[in-house]
């Protein structure tokens, strides 16, 4: 997938503004159901991108195909228990994306079922190209969403991973983490950035390909979409 393409471009644009708002979202909801009203006080209990998005993370979308949004304030000393509550935040961002990845793909599962049946109809050359270009488009979400799910589990900052790891280091090493923590963020982020195998990204796809597959899989055998339908072809990115 050419991510410097006019067309993935256009594409990226509003997957990015429903992918990263939707994942900070979880993370301030279950904050603030926890008990925290940090995140809401700040205006980041909303579906509105531009109050989510990172600069750096959002312009590694494009370049590597995944990235972050700004990081969703948390006050752990508001939670009845401060270490579970910090587990059940960060790890609510990734897991919203993976549900995200699985709706994404039921809905194209319908639409590839009402194209092929002519329920909706392709009667002009703008519609037949429309149709390729909404097929990409959820090709690219499902994708978009699965990578945000699984980058952001890995255990550095800024991601949700260097949360969730925190949790469980011992109070008398808490302090001397965070004091490196900034450094290990530019040290990966360089590596991602300047890496030329792109290693990372193959990493991420050997773990979230079976797992698109495997939505796909239970997509098509729920709606009973026949394996050469084109549409559902190019929605998993066959054609």
């Amino acid at each position: 997938m050419d991510f410097f393409s006019l067309e993935t471009i256009l594409i990226m644009v509003p997957i990015l503004l429903i992918a990263l708002p939707f994942h900070e979202l979880a993370h301030a909801w279950v904050a603030y159901k926890l008990g925290d009203n940090t995140a809401k006080e700040r205006g980041r209990l909303t579906l509105n991108p531009f109050k989510h998005l990172d600069l750096i993370g959002t312009i590694m979308m494009f370049v590597v195909g995944f990235g972050w949004a700004k990081p969703v304030p948390v006050n752990s000393n508001n939670f009845k228990q401060p270490r579970k509550g910090m587990v059940l935040v960060s790890v609510a961002g990734p897991l919203s994306n993976l549900i995200l990845a699985f709706i994404s793909t039921f809905i194209s599962g319908i639409v590839a079922k009402l194209l092929v049946t002519g329920i909706i109809p392709l009667t002009t050359r703008f519609s037949v190209q429309l149709t390729s270009f909404v097929s990409l488009f959820f090709y690219i979400l499902v994708i978009v969403n699965l990578n945000l799910a699984f980058f952001n589990l890995i255990p550095v900052p800024p991601l949700d991973g260097s949360r969730l790891l925190t949790s469980f280091i011992p109070e008398k090493s808490y302090e001397s983490f965070t004091r490196i923590e900034p450094f290990i963020g530019l040290a990966f982020l360089a590596l991602v950035v300047l890496f030329p195998d792109n290693i990372l990204g193959d990493i991420l796809k050997a773990v979230t390909e079976p797992l698109r597959r495997s939505m796909a899989f239970v997509t098509q055998a729920i709606l009973g979409i026949n394996s050469n339908n084109p549409f559902w072809l190019i929605m998993q990115g066959q054609v």
